[in-house]
C-alpha cells in the first residue's frame, strides 16, 4: 500500500513534467507514446516487481493474437485470453500466495488492462468488420478503423497515467490526447459547429486537480481515523449479533460499510487527478462555461452517498468498469443480459467466493428495484412532500440494501459472509423474491427497444453521457474524415 501512494504520488508529478515539457505541442506523439509507456513499467516494475512482466505478457499475446487472428473473430479470442490470463493470475495469487492478503497484488492492474484489451478488440471489430448500421450509435462513434501500432497498444494498456489504479478510457479518447486534438475537438463540438477556430492554448487542469488532491486527502484521513474504528467484521461477531437489537445492526451495517467507502475515493479520485495534472480528462464546458475535467471520472461521491435508488448508486460507483461492462456485454448479450453481465463482473473481480455472492445477490436486488420503481415510484412524484417522503425512504432501502449486498465482498469467504446472511434470515434475498413475484417486470421487445426499455443498472443517462465525452481522432488510414465523425456523433446524440 505504501508503494501504492508512492508510486501515484510520483505520477502526479511525472504528469505535471509531461504536459509542460512534453506536451504535444512541443514533442512529436511518437516521443510522448514512448515516454508515457516507460514510465508506466517503471512504475509497475517499482511497485510489484517482476510481476509486472505480466503486464507486457498480457498485452504482448494479446497484441499477436489481434494480428494473426484477423478483426472478424479476434475481439472473441482476445477477450477469452486476456480474461483467462487474469484469471489464472488470480488464482495463483490467492489460493497458491497469500488467500486474504493485499501483498504484491499485481492483479490489480491486470483488471485494468484486461478491461482496455477486451474493448479495443471489440472496438476494432466494430470498426473494421461490422457494417456501419449495425452497430449502436455509442458502439459507432467509439469504432476503432484501422489497427494500432504495437507502441501505440502498449502506450495505451502501459502508460504511467493509468497503469496502477486506471481508469479506463477509450483508445480513441487516449491517442487523440497523446496526438494533442482533444481540447480542438472538443471546442468544436461544444460549439455545435464544424467549422469553429480551434483555440491554440488548453485550458488548466490546475483547479480541478487542487479539488480532487483535497477530496484524496480527505477520504484519506477518513480512512486511517474512522475506518479501523467500524470493522466490517464486527458485523459477524458472536456477541454483537447476539446482544445488538435489529435497528442498532442494521445502522452498524450502514455506517461500516460507509466507512469501508474512502479507501476507493482515494485511490479513484488520486487516479483521476493524475490523467488530469497529464492533461487528460477534459470534457469540454458546462451551460456555465466552466471547464468539465471528468471524462473519465470512475465516482461522483454525492450522488453514491445519496442515492435513492439500487441503480443510482452504481450509476455513479466505478463508472468506468460499468460503461465496460454494458459495452462489451449487455449490449452484446443473446439472452439473459442482466445475469450474464453481474456473472462477468465477478469473474472480472477476482477468485474469492464473497465476489461471487455479492454479484448473485446483486442480481436479485437489481431486478427486485427495478420491479419496485417501474410499478410504483409514479403514484409518489405528482406531490413535492409525498416525493420527498418517498425519496427519504427510498435512500434508506437503498443503502440498507447496498449494505447487505457488499457484505461478501469485504468479508471474501464463504463461512462469514454466509454467518453474516443466516443472522439476517436472509431477508432482502426473500423480500426480492417475493417483489419479483408480486410485482411483474415490464416485457419488452426485441431488436434495439430492448436496450431502451431494460437498461442495466448503469443506465441510459451514463451512457448518454459518455457519448459526450467521445473524443474524435483522424489518421492517414482512416476512412472518415473528421467532419463526418463530428456529424456522426450529433446524429447519435439525436437518436
Amino acid at each position: 500500500q505504501v508503494n501504492f501512494v508512492v508510486c501515484q504520488l510520483f505520477a502526479l508529478l511525472a504528469a505535471v513534467w509531461f504536459r509542460t515539457y512534453l506536451h504535444s505541442s512541443k514533442t512529436s506523439p511518437f516521443i510522448r507514446h514512448v515516454v508515457a509507456t516507460l514510465l508506466g513499467l517503471y512504475l509497475a516494475l517499482f511497485c510489484f516487481g517482476w510481476y509486472a512482466l505480466h503486464f507486457v505478457i498480457q498485452s504482448g499475446i494479446s497484441y499477436y493474437i489481434m494480428i494473426i487472428i484477423g478483426v472478424e473473430n479476434m475481439h472473441k479470442y482476445c477477450f477469452v485470453f486476456a480474461l483467462g490470463y487474469l484469471t489464472v493470475c488470480q488464482i495463483t495469487r490467492v489460493y497458491i500466495f497469500d488467500y486474504g492478503q493485499y501483498s504484491a497484488d499485481f492483479s490489480g492492474p491486470m483488471m485494468i488492462i484486461t478491461q482496455k484489451i477486451t474493448s479495443l478488440a471489440f472496438e476494432i471489430h466494430d470498426g473494421m468488420f461490422r457494417k456501419n448500421e449495425d452497430l449502436t450509435p455509442s458502439q459507432r462513434c467509439l469504432a476503432v478503423r484501422r489497427m494500432p501500432s504495437l507502441l501505440e497498444y502498449l502506450s495505451y494498456n502501459c502508460n504511467f497515467m493509468g497503469i496502477l489504479a486506471g481508469p479506463l478510457c477509450s483508445y480513441k479518447d487516449y491517442i487523440t490526447f497523446i496526438e494533442g486534438r482533444s481540447y480542438q475537438l472538443q471546442q468544436s463540438e461544444a460549439n455545435g459547429k464544424e467549422d469553429t477556430k480551434y483555440e491554440q492554448t488548453d485550458p488548466s487542469p490546475n483547479i480541478a486537480v487542487a479539488q480532487k488532491l483535497l477530496i484524496c486527502g480527505l477520504s484519506l484521513l477518513f480512512h486511517m481515523t474512522i475506518t479501523k474504528t467500524l470493522p466490517v467484521e464486527y458485523n459477524v461477531d458472536d456477541n454483537f449479533r447476539a446482544t445488538a437489537s435489529w435497528p442498532v445492526r442494521f445502522f452498524y451495517l450502514y455506517v461500516s460499510l460507509m466507512a469501508a467507502r474512502p479507501k476507493y475515493y482515494f485511490a479513484w479520485t488520486l487516479a483521476d487527478a493524475i490523467n488530469n495534472a497529464a492533461g487528460f480528462g477534459f470534457r469540454g464546458y458546462d451551460k456555465n462555461g466552466i471547464t468539465r475535467w471528468d471524462l473519465i471520472s470512475n465516482l461522483r461521491i454525492q450522488q453514491i452517498e445519496f442515492s435513492t435508488s439500487f441503480k443510482m448508486f452504481l450509476d455513479n460507483w466505478n463508472i468506468q468498469t460499468a460503461l465496460w461492462l454494458k459495452r462489451v456485454c449487455y449490449e452484446r448479450a443473446t439472452f439473459s443480459p442482466t445475469i450474464q453481465t453481474f456473472i462477468l463482473s465477478a469473474i472480472w473481480h477476482g477468485v474469492y467466493p464473497g465476489y461471487y455472492l455479492t454479484f448473485l445477490t446483486g442480481v436479485l436486488m437489481t431486478l427486485a428495484a427495478r420491479a419496485i420503481r417501474n410499478n410504483i415510484r409514479h403514484y409518489f412524484v405528482q406531490s413535492p412532500a409525498v416525493k420527498l417522503c418517498y425519496d427519504i425512504v427510498t435512500w434508506m432501502a437503498t443503502q440498507a440494501a447496498i449494505s447487505y449486498t457488499v457484505v461478501p465482498f469485504v468479508l471474501l469467504s464463504v463461512k462469514p459472509s454466509l454467518t453474516f446472511y443466516s443472522s439476517c434470515y436472509f431477508c432482502l434475498h426473500i423480500a426480492s423474491i417475493l417483489v419479483l413475484l408480486v410485482f411483474p417486470l415490464k416485457r419488452t421487445q426485441k431488436g434495439s427497444k430492448k436496450h431502451e426499455s431494460v437498461q442495466p443498472v448503469w443506465s441510459r443517462k451514463l451512457e448518454e453521457e459518455s457519448l459526450l465525452q467521445k473524443n474524435n481522432y483522424s489518421t492517414t488510414n482512416n476512412s472518415f474524415s473528421q467532419k463526418q465523425e463530428i456529424t456522426c456523433r450529433y446524429q447519435a446524440l439525436k437518436q
